[in-house]
């Protein structure tokens, strides 16, 4: 009997021990792909911060590095700085990137440095019970705004993406949803392009995937799929919004 699905190499035989229905086995899923498919397994360094993210230490099967909460990117640069023959990225929540971390992806991407970030927002800070974040949609509900999200005190929640968009050193920037096959479809290709803007030396590759968090939003997965897709992809824009010329060709 043929096989026809089987586990990428670029994962380890590690199962997965996320929560049922999170999607960051799926995200995992895809960068273990890309990381097969392009043969760049034994070249490639990750880097992950502490929270849900931190686990993925353990699941890829290429080199990782540990960091502190937000610092990813700035080890990662460190790495590339050293090794910049190896092909270095950055695994981070939307709770690290897009607050602890923020100055740190907006001067990465400033300086055009040449590693690839993946943040994945579910709109919470995950592992640490499901506070609000920058991402956090206005009237969320989450475990320290219990009567919802106040934008007049907190503000609207922060689309990294488009803001990376805007820096000249940013070289690749898509914004994709882990929450249908069509759309899986489509992160996966951003994913993979955002590691081939690396391999050539093009710049700074940023690609935000929209996932759920089906324990902190207190749904079912299937509920939360829905809840995505009703309240995040309407607030979140998502696509290429950016792709230098460079890095049309590809």
């Amino acid at each position: 009997m043929q096989k026809v699905f089987t586990r990428p190499k670029g994962l380890t035989e590690l199962p997965f021990h996320y929560c049922p229905g999170c999607t960051h086995g799926i995200i995992h899923r895809l960068i273990g792909e890309v990381l097969d498919e392009l043969n760049i397994i034994e070249d490639t360094i990750g880097v992950a911060p502490v929270g849900c993210a931190g686990f993925s230490l353990d699941f890829f099967s290429c080199d990782f590095v540990g960091a502190a909460h937000g610092r990813a990117q700035a080890v990662a640069t460190g790495i590339k700085r050293a090794l910049p023959d190896k092909l270095v990225f950055t695994y981070q929540g939307d709770g690290d990137i897009s607050a602890i971390g923020t100055s740190h992806a907006i001067h990465v991407a400033a300086r055009s440095e040449k590693i690839t970030s993946i943040m994945v927002n579910n709109a919470v800070f995950g592992m640490t019970g499901g506070q609000m974040a920058p991402t956090t949609l206005s009237g969320q509900v989450t475990t320290t705004s219990p009567y919802g999200r106040d934008s007049a005190a907190f503000g609207n929640p922060i689309d990294l993406p488009k803001i990376i968009a805007t820096m000249d050193g940013a070289a690749y920037v898509a914004a994709v949803s882990a929450d249908s096959p069509k759309n899986i479809i489509a992160a996966k290709k951003a994913i993979k392009k955002a590691f081939q803007v690396q391999q050539l030396g093009l710049g700074f590759a940023f690609v935000s995937v929209l996932s759920t968090c089906p324990t902190n939003w207190g749904l079912s997965p299937v509920e939360s799929i829905k809840w995505l897709q009703q309240n995040m992809l309407p607030i979140y824009q998502m696509g290429e919004l950016k792709v230098n010329k460079e890095v049309e060709a590809i």
